[in-house]
């Protein structure tokens, strides 16, 4: 994998990889390579930089995933069918995958922080160190980026995943 020697972020114009401490040849040269540099570099612990706020993602994440989706659910299907309309069920499942992913987007900003973390120049600590240090350099809106794309993203993937589960439980129990 090789970067290109300018590197455009959003909103920040070009800027030099040398200045953002990346050298213009990767580190890794594929998954397996990935992994096993991480291994000698780190030990098991590299490969889990970023679980602990993983998990605080993860589980708010998927309870605001669930719990929206059964309650559309309820509310789009009122006279209580064994089973919702296709287009209920599609709906449903947009909204909660969009809800869920808007409300998971600030851990999940402090876990891609932490994994990208660089090895020999870490930045944070831990996790209250990295939501304390992104608060105080970039503001409160640093936790909200990408939450938009996420919405957007979230409905059509979780309309379809709910949809897949819906009718795949639908023809099991036909059985």
């Amino acid at each position: 994998c090789v970067f290109p020697e300018n590197f455009n972020l959003a909103g920040n114009g070009s800027v030099p990889l040398r200045s953002m401490g990346i050298q213009s040849q990767s580190l890794c040269r594929g998954p397996l390579h990935c992994i096993s540099t991480v291994l000698q570099n780190e030990g098991i612990q590299g490969l889990y930089r970023g679980a602990g706020a993983m998990i605080l993602r993860d589980v708010p994440g998927y309870t605001l995933y669930f719990v929206p989706y059964t309650l559309f659910c309820n509310w789009l299907n009122p006279d209580g069918n064994a089973s919702p309309h296709p287009c209920c069920i599609w709906l449903a499942g947009g909204l909660a995958g969009s809800i869920s992913w808007v409300t998971a987007t600030p851990a999940d900003v402090v876990k891609s922080r932490l994994q990208a973390d660089a090895m020999q120049h870490r930045k944070y600590k831990g996790i209250l160190h990295c939501i304390m240090q992104s608060y105080k350099t970039e503001g409160i809106h640093v936790f909200f980026r990408g939450a938009t794309v996420n919405a957007i993203r979230g409905f059509p993937m979780c309309a379809t995943m709910f949809l897949g589960y819906e009718l795949s439980l639908k023809f099991i129990r036909s059985f």
